[in-house]
C-alpha cells in the first residue's frame, strides 16, 4: 500500500505525480502495488506523520487485503515507523528506505556496492531499537556486518549492536575513500580528453542514447534507476576528434539529500565533466518539473557552473503541436531528438564537436631534436594541423582540447614560438 500526504501549499497533481513515481518505484523494487491512499493535512502529524484515524483506516485496509507492506512517500522519523507499525500491524517503509533498497539491487562495482552498504547502515542506525533482533546476536566473533565485537561488562545486546554498525560504518567510510583515491588516479590519467556527462532525470532515455554513441550494450529499461554504477567509454565526436562519454545515475524528486550525499563518488564522472548533456524526457506530461529537480540536485553538487546542453528526447512520442517550437525559442542552444533516430544522433555528434572545437586552442611549437620526448607528448595530447622538419628541431602547430592546452601551457612554456599564444 502506498501513501502519501497532501498539504496545502501542494497541488493534488503534485501528490499524485510523486504516487505515481513511488508505484515506479515500488515496481522496481519488486513489489504488487494494492492500493493508494492520500490524506490531506494542513501539519505533519509528529507522531504518526498522517492522523491516528487514518492510521487505523490503513490498518483495517491492510487486513482486509492482505497487505504486508505499506510504503510511505515520504521520509520518516524512526519515532514515526515505530508508531505506525504498532498501529497498522504490518511492515512500514519510507521513501529514504525502498530507494535503498533499490540501489542494493542495483549495485555492481565495489565503489557503488561499498556506498549502499554504508548508506543502509547510516540508515538504519537509529532505527535499531525495532531492528536489533535480526542483527547477530553471538557473543564476539565476527557479528552480522562482518565487525568484531566483544560484549563488555553490562553491555546490552542493542548497545552491542549499535557499537558494531558504528565501526562496520568506520571501516566501509575507511574502504570508500581508499576506492575515490583509485578513481581519481584514473581520471588524472585519462583529463586529457575531453569529458561529457549524460545527465537528467531517471528514466529519461540517457542509457540508450549512450548506447546509440558506444554500442555499449548498457541496460535499458522502462524502470527508475535502471542505471546506478556510471559507466564511461570513448566515442569518436569526428575524424579527428574523440571525447570521453559517461552516463549516470538518474535524479527523482524528493531524493533524500542524505542520499545526495552518499552517491557524490558516484558521480565523479559529472564532477570532472567539461560538458553535461541534460537528457529531458519531453513525452512526459511533467517533463519541465523534472528538468527543474535535475537543475537543482546539480546545484546541490556544485557543479552548476559546469556548461550544460539540453537534449529533449523522445519527440518520437510527442503528441502535443507546437510544443516542439516552443522549446526551442526557450531554449535555442538545445537539441530534440529522439534516441533511437540514428540520424538525429549524427546531428547530436556534429553539435558536441562543434562545442569542442570551441575549447580547443591551437598553438606553435618549436622542439629540439634532442627533446623527442616533448615531441611524442605534443602527438598524444592533441591533433598535429601541420609539421616542419629544420636542422635542430621540428616546428609544430598543434591544436589542444581545453585541460590538456592549459597543462602544456605550464610544461612546455619555453617551447612556444613567438606570437604563438596571441
Amino acid at each position: 500500500m502506498l501513501v502519501g500526504v497532501s498539504q496545502s501549499h501542494v497541488t493534488p497533481w503534485e501528490t499524485d505525480d510523486t504516487l505515481d513515481e513511488l508505484a515506479l518505484l515500488a515496481d522496481t523494487a519488486g513489489a504488487e502495488i494494492v492500493e493508494r491512499v492520500v490524506q490531506h493535512r494542513h501539519a505533519i502529524n509528529p507522531t504518526y506523520f498522517i492522523g491516528e484515524g487514518k492510521a487505523r483506516d490503513l490498518a483495517a485496509l491492510c487486513a482486509d487485503q492482505g497487505v504486508d507492506l505499506v510504503i510511505f512517500d515520504d521520509d520518516l522519523s524512526p519515532a514515526q515507523v515505530r508508531n505506525l507499525e504498532r498501529v497498522i500491524g504490518t511492515r512500514v517503509l519510507d521513501r529514504s528506505g525502498l530507494i535503498l533498497d533499490i540501489f542494493a539491487r542495483r549495485a555492481k562495482s565495489r565503489q557503488a556496492k561499498i556506498q549502499v552498504e554504508l548508506a543502509q547502515l547510516k540508515y538504519m542506525l537509529p532505527r535499531l531499537t525495532r531492528q536489533w533482533q535480526h542483527l547477530s546476536r553471538q557473543e564476539g566473533g565476527v557479528g552480522a556486518f562482518g565487525a568484531i565485537g566483544v560484549r563488555g561488562p553490562g553491555e546490552t545486546q542493542l548497545e552491542l549492536d549499535r557499537r558494531r554498525l558504528r565501526e562496520r560504518i568506520d571501516h566501509l567510510a575507511q574502504q570508500l575513500e581508499h576506492v575515490e583515491q583509485a578513481y581519481k588516479t584514473q581520471r588524472k590519467q585519462r583529463n586529457r580528453m575531453f569529458c561529457i556527462a549524460l545527465v537528467g532525470y531517471t528514466n529519461a532515455g540517457k542509457s540508450t542514447l549512450f548506447n546509440a554513441f558506444t554500442h555499449a550494450g548498457t541496460l535499458v529499461e522502462d524502470r527508475l534507476f535502471a542505471t546506478l554504477d556510471s559507466t564511461t567509454r570513448l566515442i569518436a565526436v569526428s575524424d579527428s576528434q574523440k571525447a570521453l562519454l559517461s552516463d549516470t545515475v538518474g535524479f527523482i524528486r524528493k531524493l533524500p539529500h542524505h542520499l545526495v550525499a552518499s552517491f557524490r563518488s558516484t558521480l565523479t564522472e559529472v564532477f570532472s565533466a567539461d560538458l553535461l548533456l541534460h537528457v529531458v524526457d519531453v513525452s512526459h506530461p511533467r517533463f519541465e518539473e523534472q528538468l527543474s529537480t535535475v537543475n537543482t540536485v546539480l546545484e546541490e553538487l556544485g557543479v552548476i557552473e559546469t556548461p550544460v546542453m539540453l537534449v529533449f528526447n523522445k519527440i518520437d512520442r510527442l503528441s502535443e503541436a507546437g510544443l516542439l517550437k516552443r522549446l526551442q525559442q526557450e531554449h535555442p542552444d538545445s537539441i530534440a531528438l529522439s534516441a533511437l533516430s540514428a540520424a538525429d544522433i549524427e546531428r547530436v555528434r556534429r553539435t558536441v564537436a562543434a562545442v569542442i572545437d570551441r575549447t580547443r586552442t591551437e598553438m606553435e611549437l618549436y622542439i629540439p631534436h634532442q627533446d623527442a620526448r616533448v615531441l611524442w607528448e605534443v602527438y598524444k595530447a592533441g591533433e598535429v594541423l601541420a609539421r616542419q622538419d629544420e636542422p635542430d628541431g621540428v616546428r609544430v602547430t598543434v591544436r589542444l582540447e581545453g585541460p590538456a592546452a592549459g597543462r602544456l601551457q605550464k610544461r612546455l612554456a619555453g617551447y612556444f614560438s613567438q606570437g604563438s599564444l596571441d
